[in-house]
């Protein structure tokens, strides 16, 4: 027996490629091609390089209080983490220990099951129907946990809240997660439940809306217990988990909220413009309500074109999965990275 016969194996997450050239336009990973708020610059400037060397605060306290002002919720009913990946592995650690199977979509976010997986959790992927869409009824049976991306990726659909609601209602035995990385791109926020139900955990993220990816931010909302549960497992894992930088210039980013809905305003609608050309094009799509675009063609399969728009410096996101592996998850970006992906788009099928 080698000494790896120990060892937990589990197959990773891929995240989306991060190449080293910088002369490309970049439209695969979702991040916000704006810049962070001024403020952010102005904290990051300002920043006192002696602090660097003392522990940051355990308890997050400034963007936790940031936090709960902007979203109306007291401080208590707030968690921090390093981007919504760490808050979502946390909750699944924490809240996903009944023995009997989370559901979650079966095209969604492909971090889920790799969690599920890592920590022994039984899950059943629940299939979406022929449009992307869920449907309430799947999930309303026993289970140990839900888990939805509202809107979902790397669909881009936003389900009605009425019908996340009813999702939750029906199951007040178990955590429900709503997954919001992207609800600020035209999406409708299950914050508001939290009034009604305590089975409900809201998770978003820096990282896109608020153009801070490489800071790694991310949070969840919840109901008081809830979240010293999850502070519990957190301070028993590592108490000093946000850096200074990152609790300092994120607390920056949220008190300048014009700026925050001007960069979401810009994306939406480049979204719609972008949305018109490529229908025009020959492309089909769910009716995203997200920063990226989820698209096939009626004529030239995704990969070819995943590949065509690579050579050109244009990276997009390929997924080699069974029914989406002829969707391309286009990021939106700047008005005049759009015009390029256009340009090149009709050019090429011109002669394709």
């Amino acid at each position: 027996m080698s000494w790896d016969s120990g060892v937990r194996k589990v197959v990773p997450y891929t995240p989306g490629e991060q190449p080293k050239r910088t002369d490309i336009i970049k439209l695969n990973t979702n991040e916000c091609p704006y810049p962070p708020a001024p403020g952010v610059e102005e904290k990051l400037a300002a920043m006192d390089m002696d602090s660097f060397r003392l522990y940051p605060d355990p308890e997050a306290s400034a963007l936790v209080n940031v936090l709960a002002e902007y979203y109306q919720v007291d401080p208590e009913q707030v968690f921090v983490g390093i981007g919504s990946d760490d808050v979502l592995a946390m909750a699944f650690m924490t809240f996903f220990n009944s023995g009997k199977p989370i559901l979650f979509p079966d095209i969604t976010y492909s971090f889920y099951d790799v969690w599920a997986e890592l920590y022994r959790i039984p899950y059943q992927r629940v299939p979406l129907d022929a449009e992307f869409r869920i449907h309430k009824e799947d999930y309303i049976a026993d289970n140990g946990g839900i888990v939805i991306a509202n809107p979902n990726a790397p669909t881009g659909l936003m389900a009605p809240l009425s019908e996340i609601e009813e999702i939750i209602a029906a199951n007040r035995d178990s955590v429900v997660i709503v997954d919001e990385a992207y609800v600020d791109f035209g999406g409708e926020s299950a914050l508001p439940l939290l009034k009604k139900y305590d089975n409900l955990l809201v998770v978003q993220t820096f990282s896109k809306s608020r153009s801070m990816a490489g800071m790694r931010i991310g949070f969840a909302i919840g109901n008081q217990r809830m979240i010293g549960y999850l502070k519990d497992a957190k301070f028993s894992f590592n108490s000093y988990t946000m850096n200074r930088p990152s609790l300092e210039m994120g607390t920056a980013a949220v008190t300048d909220d014009a700026y925050f809905k001007e960069t979401c305003g810009k994306i939406i609608a480049t979204r719609e413009r972008i949305k018109k050309e490529l229908s025009a094009l020959g492309f089909s799509f769910p009716d995203s309500r997200t920063n990226f675009i989820f698209a096939t063609h009626e004529r030239v399969p995704a990969r070819e074109l995943f590949e065509a728009l690579k050579a050109e410096g244009i990276f997009v996101r390929y997924f080699d999965k069974p029914r989406i592996d002829n969707y391309l998850r286009i990021t939106i970006g700047t008005d005049a990275q759009m015009d390029r992906l256009i340009a090149f788009l009709k050019d090429y099928l011109a002669v394709h």
